[in-house]
């Protein structure tokens, strides 16, 4: 049986984090991904996405963005490319087409059984993700037959889904963007608008997320947040590359917005009346941020004197949104479930799971040589970042090390 320092699970932006810190140390290890490299960027995506930080902020190990538009956003497509070139560029220990199949302790590190044989390791980092299962309500099971159901992970493009109305279920930013193109595409859609986090794309002549740089926000501390298990499950910002997208640039081009969807009986869908709140509190938490900007800017001293944009408007609703739809009576023949997504651990045998069967770790350290990247909120708020999980993995490979050397000097 091969036996290696660590073991890497997943070759995405995380684990390839991982990879360049341990080899930057001397680390032994290896790198298992079940498909290709970026395989999740490459098969389970979009085709029309690009990337919701500017190209500056699109870092992959050991490469800055050194292209000629670092204010753009690029494709998903190009972001590949970059990771293509990082692999030209770095000889990474990946072994591709392998899928884990478990991980358990041992006395002394962990054994991975894989379907190309078994590993044991003194360590192992968990850098699967946090989006490999769409999260589906229940209900969505009782849906008509003859409704086409999909996910942000399956859908490719509007012509996946047949002519007719969609519904579209979730106002996080893989909603927005995908109401939008079906809008776009010549189908009438509704969007069902849940709890959401709204920001402009830019203010003040920045990118927002450059803003939340600034101020401090995307660097805080996971153990300096107050809340950190609400704050883990916040839903990502309604950001879209290039402009500001918002419930009401939907309701402009004609998406009908509706309020949570909260079931499915009897071949109608059925929403909650909380529409004016949940709105109202995503406006006030925007203009929040928008406040601590404004009072940034007045307390520090800026070359370009950064000029006051006018802020969003209020979101704008419709005076008695619907409550229930007739699915089929409408002429509705798709839903496409933007409601979120979870990490999978299944393989992880070990007691490590909350009573929600939530993975539990302290800043991405779970427990002796057992380690996870890819988490929201894992360390930093950036961490939810392409270039955040370059941070994460810095501190997580000086522990690593810190680690066996502890054990050496014993």
């Amino acid at each position: 049986m091969r036996r290696t320092t660590a073991v890497i699970i997943g070759a995405g932006q995380s684990g390839l984090a991982m990879s360049f810190e341990l080899m930057q140390r001397g680390i032994d290890h290896i790198v298992l991904e079940r498909g290709e490299v970026a395989n999740s960027w490459r098969y389970e995506r979009w085709d029309s996405l690009k990337l919701l930080t500017p190209n500056r902020m699109n870092t992959v190990p050991g490469i800055p963005y050194d292209g000629p538009d670092p204010d753009g956003f690029m494709s998903v497509s190009g972001l590949v490319a970059r990771f293509d070139t990082c692999l030209a560029r770095t000889s990474f220990p990946v072994k591709t087409g392998t899928t884990v199949l478990s991980v358990v302790r041992l006395d002394r590190g962990y054994r991975i059984q894989t379907d190309q044989g078994a590993l044991e390791a003194e360590a192992v980092v968990m850098a699967t993700g946090a989006c490999n299962h769409p999260k589906v309500p229940t209900f969505a099971q009782t849906a008509p037959g003859d409704i086409v159901q999909t996910s942000p992970l399956r859908y490719k493009r509007p012509s996946d889904l047949p002519e007719g109305k969609s519904l579209v279920v979730g106002a996080s930013a893989s909603g927005l963007q995908l109401a939008r193109e079906l809008q776009l595409s010549g189908r009438q859609v509704t969007l069902a608008v849940g709890n959401h986090t709204r920001m402009p794309r830019r203010y003040r002549g920045r990118d927002i997320l450059e803003w939340m740089g600034r101020i401090g926000v995307t660097s805080t501390l996971y153990s300096d947040v107050p809340d950190l298990d609400r704050v883990r499950r916040l839903p990502s910002p309604t950001l879209t590359a290039d402009e500001t997208l918002d419930i009401n640039t939907l309701q402009t081009l004609g998406v009908e917005v509706v309020g949570r969807c909260v079931g499915l009986e009897g071949g109608e869908a059925h929403f909650a009346g909380s529409l004016a709140n949940t709105c109202a509190l995503a406006d006030l938490k925007m203009d929040r941020l928008l406040d601590t900007i404004d009072a940034f800017t007045t307390q520090k001293e800026f070359g370009d004197s950064p000029s006051i944009d006018a802020r969003p408007a209020p979101t704008q609703l419709p005076d008695d949104p619907r409550l229930r739809i007739d699915l089929a009576r409408e002429g509705y023949t798709s839903i496409l479930w933007a409601t979120g997504f979870a990490p999978d651990f299944s393989w992880l045998r070990a007691p490590h799971f909350d009573t929600k069967g939530r993975l539990m770790h302290d800043g991405g350290i779970v427990a002796k040589g057992l380690y996870v990247m890819g988490l929201p909120y894992l360390r930093y708020r950036r961490s939810t970042l392409l270039y955040g999980a370059n941070d994460d993995a810095n501190v997580l490979a000086n522990h690593m090390q810190l680690g066996f050397k502890s054990v050496c000097a014993a």
